[in-house]
């Protein structure tokens, strides 16, 4: 990242307040490139019974087979959606990447709290997976070579996911691999604020077993996470943990990628803008993982 936006960016403090997330998404608004002309979009699919379980499919002509990455936003679990309002890019640039990087992208809504709380990610996204397997191949995608990638609130359900198998549909985890942008995995050490409270409920008892350290570290899948220099104090501290305990546990260190210059929400909204910190990463990590 250049010395300029890094300066921008980290001057707008660390703390997700009102200012601190409008400027960012207006930063990357405004050098987003625009959608690819050959991006061909297809709009709010359903894959599940609610009104929420919807997708968007985006793809080159001719595409057939491909690997499919499937994002799902943030929003501290209790807001947020697959596009934008007010006419911004994302997350529209997270599909567009894919398209135009050989693969089929899909951008996902689901379930919010407090009117659906835990386990409600993970189970929205077993049945997301479920189609993807489903459908995915007449949308010109390999069942078989599915990333989902999460950022926040939205890592946390991919990494729910995969951590705890009652979710996976019948036949197993169904996935190539996961990319977790900036995830809390020790619920019990986390800070309980409102949105937390709102997914997790008021009972810190039932905290540890939402948790999704031990099974990522068991996982038998590859996953990247990432966390941001100027990333929530919580998100770094809970990158740190992981950390440690995957070295405890394996002797060596995890797939953690340290974002220079970026915040909490910016990495993501970056995909589409010159010099994207997720982009090489989400493809080298996919050429690896999912070819």
């Amino acid at each position: 990242m250049n010395p300029e936006l890094r300066k921008r960016i980290g001057e707008l403090g660390l703390d997700l307040t009102m200012p601190m997330m409008q400027e960012t998404q207006a930063i990357f608004a405004e050098s987003f490139r625009g959608i690819d002309a050959g991006t061909r979009i297809e709009r709010d699919l359903s894959y599940g019974p609610d009104e929420r379980h919807r997708l968007d499919v985006f793809r080159r002509d001719g595409t057939e087979r491909a690997p499919v990455l499937a994002f799902v936003h943030g929003g501290g679990f209790v807001m947020g959606d697959k596009r934008s309002p007010g006419g911004l890019p994302f997350y529209d640039n997270v599909g567009d990447f894919a398209a135009r990087s050989g693969m089929v992208g899909v951008t996902v809504t689901y379930r919010l709290a407090p009117a659906n709380p835990w386990p409600a990610g993970p189970e929205d996204l077993g049945m997301l997976v479920a189609w993807l397997q489903d459908n995915i191949a007449d949308h010109g995608g390999n069942p078989s070579r599915i990333v989902l990638m999460g950022q926040s609130a939205g890592a946390v359900h991919v990494a729910s996911y995969v951590a705890h198998r009652q979710f996976h549909p019948a036949g197993g985890m169904g996935i190539a691999g996961a990319l977790l942008v900036s995830c809390i995995f020790d619920v019990a050490a986390a800070h309980a604020n409102d949105f937390h409270k709102a997914y997790y409920g008021e009972d810190t008892a039932a905290y540890p077993a939402c948790s999704t350290t031990e099974g990522l570290i068991e996982a038998d899948i590859p996953f990247l996470a990432t966390v941001s220099e100027f990333d929530v104090v919580d998100f770094q501290k809970q990158a740190a943990a992981f950390v440690a305990a995957y070295a405890a546990r394996h002797e060596r260190y995890p797939r953690m990628a340290w974002l220079a210059g970026h915040n909490h929400m910016s990495p993501a909204l970056q995909i589409g803008s010159p010099d994207s910190a997720l982009e090489q990463i989400v493809t080298e990590f996919v050429a690896a993982h999912a070819a």
